[in-house]
């Protein structure tokens, strides 16, 4: 700019000199009379010059002044605005706005100085937030909570586990304990005790997560160790099946989820709405959980409806299965079979099933607890043959599945769940179900029929209870929990197959009175061929069916370390268990008990260590 006024001003003083000098005329040195009488003086000429000179330079002295003012207010301007990026680039804008300008309004100047001051409390929040982005990326990439692939977050979980158990009256069965296989004093590992150590409890498994227009997508898998392959032995390698626990994929918006794959029963309570992953599952080391919490693991498809995450409603069509006791039934009927092998199934019993069960359920959390009522429904069917007895059979020719047919019995039960929380840390919840044919799914794995003599069957009910208290702290979880499972005795005389002990028929189906229970108390030795040791024999005359069992279990968790690195926990837990029998026939003087029942008292430790 300075530049431009110097040349300016050699322009204005050429034009100057020049000027008189191109007033003359060009065309060679003719002039006229007037002209030379005229004609001013030198001298007048010259200071008629200096006056325009002086006049010009006074010009150019101005131009200067507000060039000098203009370039002192762009330069303010500049330094202010080099303080950031961002405001520099404003800046700049302001001066080339200042400079097409002869003079700079003071409101302008106060707007950008205002800009100027914003954009550096800016700059300096979002230099604070980088570093802290910075520093979550650095804790991500050191120790990340999830793994992001495609688009999908996966994370992994689950906890390695050492565990043991000892039972003052042996069951055989590692740390699982199986409720309805509670010994009678009679039997031979009744007078013995059992202690075993065991890491197959230890879980894992892994969560995956997608986002899609509005919709979540979840898969979810859980495995742990508690299966036995052909070749699994607690004697050296110990190398016990991985078993899966959850396998389900999910597809969730706001109101609406559907579910489908291996999961926990939809009868199962939840913590949260009906939630996956929110199952209130009891806190005690036992697998088995605690005698009196429904539930169930298996194939469901479920659809829920979310009403504002205050009530919930739900349905899941489930796997079924006929689960099964009798005693002195013929072979009249058939409702099942050993696995197929070829259809991957192993040589255990699977029934025949008509149909999935079908379970409803209802979910309120109004504020101050969470509450649940749901219902099953479920058909059970057999094949019945009844020329297989007399009378029938000498009416047959022979043809013992003359007249064959399938017979349908149609069960369900209702059940609800509640839970509150105290104080913020004491959770108290009761839990019941009842119904026909809805054994299997309590914890003591009741049986859902029996027989009749006919060959149809008959659905036992039962009823399921349980009350939880649990006490929460920081470093300390402490848990108290009280079951019953109670099944109902159903049998009817055989009217075709009469005895002398039987004048009316010989009792068939299940708690009966006059089923023989005189060999409960009396030990029995092994048999011939048992196993050489490894094998003991029940009593031909302890027909004992369970009427109820009784489960009192109290125990806590004390966290060692709970932090970004995972979580380190171990606890004590003591169970107390009853198992007792339907009232029979025969009891021996020495006992006096026509009803007889089993005890064990069980010691379980756990120590684990959580995955973050």
């Amino acid at each position: 700019m300075r530049q431009v006024a110097v040349v300016g001003k050699v322009c204005l003083a050429f034009l100057m000199i020049t000027s008189p000098l191109l007033g003359q005329s060009s065309t060679g040195t003719s002039v006229s009379p007037k002209s030379r009488t005229t004609k001013p003086s030198v001298a007048a000429r010259l200071e008629q010059m200096e006056k325009a000179i002086e006049a010009q330079q006074h010009t150019i002295q101005q131009l200067q002044d507000q060039l000098k003012s203009r370039d002192s207010q762009v330069q303010q301007l500049q330094e202010q605005l080099t303080q950031t990026q961002a405001s520099a680039n404003q800046a700049m804008q302001a001066a080339q706005a200042a400079s097409a300008k002869s003079v700079v309004a003071p409101e302008q100047l106060d707007a950008v100085k205002k800009d100027v001051d914003d954009l550096r409390g800016n700059a300096a929040n979002v230099a604070l937030s980088l570093q802290e982005t910075q520093k979550s990326v650095r804790d991500q990439m050191e120790s990340p909570l999830a793994i992001h692939f495609k688009g999908v977050t996966i994370t992994p979980g689950g906890f390695l586990a050492a565990e043991s158990v000892y039972r003052n009256r042996a069951l055989g069965s590692d740390i699982n304990t199986p409720f309805n296989s509670v010994n009678m004093p009679g039997a031979a590992q009744n007078t013995v005790s059992e202690f075993y150590g065991s890491g197959r409890q230890s879980r894992i498994s892994m969560l995956a997560e997608g986002k899609l227009q509005g919709l979540k997508m979840s898969g979810y898998y859980e495995a742990d160790f508690l299966s036995a392959a052909v070749t699994s032995n607690n004697n050296q390698s110990n190398s016990y099946a991985l078993r899966q626990r959850q396998v389900w994929g999910q597809v969730a918006s706001d109101e609406w989820s559907l579910t489908g794959g291996q999961m926990w029963s939809l009868a199962t309570e939840t913590k949260k709405g009906m939630d996956n992953r929110t199952e209130a599952v009891p806190m005690t080391i036992d697998p088995q959980y605690t005698v009196g919490f429904s539930w169930a693991r298996q194939y469901a498809v479920r659809v829920v409806r979310n009403f504002n995450n205050r009530f919930w409603l739900g349905a899941s069509l489930e796997n079924p299965s006929t689960t099964f006791t009798a005693r002195n039934n013929a072979a009249n009927f058939a409702l099942g079979g050993t696995g197929n092998t070829s259809g991957l199934y192993n040589s255990v019993n699977y029934s025949f099933n008509a149909m999935p069960d079908f379970i409803f359920k209802a979910a309120a959390e109004p504020g101050f607890g969470h509450y649940e009522v749901y219902g099953i429904l479920s058909r059970y069917r057999d094949r019945v043959y009844p020329c297989v007895e007399p009378p029938s059979v000498n009416n047959c020719a022979g043809n013992a599945v003359l007249g064959a047919y399938n017979d349908s019995r149609t069960a369900g039960g209702v059940g609800a769940n509640a839970r509150i929380t105290l104080f913020k840390q004491l959770d108290i919840g009761l839990h019941a179900l009842t119904g026909e044919g809805v054994g299997r799914y309590g914890t003591a794995g009741l049986q859902d029929s029996t027989v009749n003599p006919s060959g149809t069957l008959a659905l036992l009910r039962s009823y399921q209870g349980l009350a939880t208290v649990e006490w929460h702290t920081k470093r300390l979880d402490f848990y108290m929990n009280a079951g019953e499972e109670y099944l109902k005795k159903r049998w009817q005389p055989d009217p075709n197959d009469l005895t002398t002990q039987y004048p009316l028929g010989v009792p068939v189906g299940y708690g009966s009175p006059e089923f023989n229970v005189a060999g409960c108390y009396t030990e029995t030795k092994p048999g011939a061929g048992s196993g050489f040791g490894f094998g003991t024999l029940s009593s031909s005359t302890c027909q004992a069916d369970t009427k109820s069992v009784v489960e009192g279990t109290i125990g806590f968790w004390v966290k060692i370390h709970n932090g970004p690195h995972g979580r380190l926990q171990l606890g004590p837990q003591y169970s107390y268990v009853s198992r007792n029998a339907w009232t029979g026939t025969n009891a021996s003087a020495a006992s006096g008990f026509s009803a007889p029942h089993g005890v064990n008292n069980m010691f379980f430790t756990s120590f684990r260590y959580y995955l973050p």
